[in-house]
């Protein structure tokens, strides 16, 4: 009973750390707010996101130390893979700012300012990148909680379940909830300072993966 008392509590501190570490605006979650906001792919992209969360603090937990020996240019080689496209994401951020002329349409507006609606394939291939492309997320998944999950020993397992639970929760949360924003950013002026800011924030991640390099 004590054993069982103990896992949940260390699934339980899994769970908030998980949380702690992605609640941060960052390049994901800006974009997973945004499709939810023009309810686009919501579904594919909140799971796309949870799973990928999942894959990566299973690493973190099981073998973070022997990826990173293993593979030394591996993160450099993401830092500047991932600034990149950060950096042209953020561009169309701005750009489709700049070009609205009205507020949030979600039948018709299109991701990045394109006109028509984005396929799926598009827009989780964006997702995908910003994800896997980011070196804060292995940072977040892959190191920090790596790091914090190997203090349980055996139990770090239940740790590890508890942060996939916090990703699961949050990116569905995130992605469904900003539908309740949708009266606010159908104002053109809301609308177009959102775009803005997805796409100042893209940038400044960018900044930073090069300064920290």
């Amino acid at each position: 009973m004590d054993g069982l008392i103990a896992l949940i509590g260390i699934f339980a501190t899994g769970l908030a750390v998980g949380l702690g570490l992605i609640v941060a605006i960052g390049a994901q979650n800006a974009f997973v707010l945004r499709q939810g906001l023009t309810g686009r792919h919501v579904f594919a992209v909140c799971l796309t996101c949870a799973v990928s969360d999942a894959l990566l603090i299973t690493a973190g937990v099981t073998s973070f130390a022997r990826i990173t020996a293993w593979l030394p240019w591996l993160e450099p080689a993401m830092r500047v893979a991932g600034a990149g496209f950060l950096l042209i994401y953020g561009a169309r951020s701005l750009l489709a700012a700049r070009r609205s002329t009205g507020g949030l349409q979600p039948d018709a507006h299109a991701l990045a300012g394109r006109t028509g609606q984005p396929s799926l394939g598009a827009t989780l291939t964006a997702c995908l990148a910003i994800t896997w492309l980011n070196p804060h997320v292995y940072l977040d998944t892959v190191v920090m909680l790596g790091t914090v999950a190997s203090q349980y020993g055996d139990a770090r397992y239940a740790f590890a379940g508890g942060a996939v639970c916090g990703s699961f929760v949050f990116f569905f949360a995130l992605g469904y909830g900003a539908r309740r924003l949708r009266p606010l950013f159908a104002q053109p002026l809301a609308w177009r300072l959102m775009e803005a800011s997805i796409g100042v924030i893209m940038w400044l991640i960018a900044a930073q993966l090069v300064l920290q390099g």
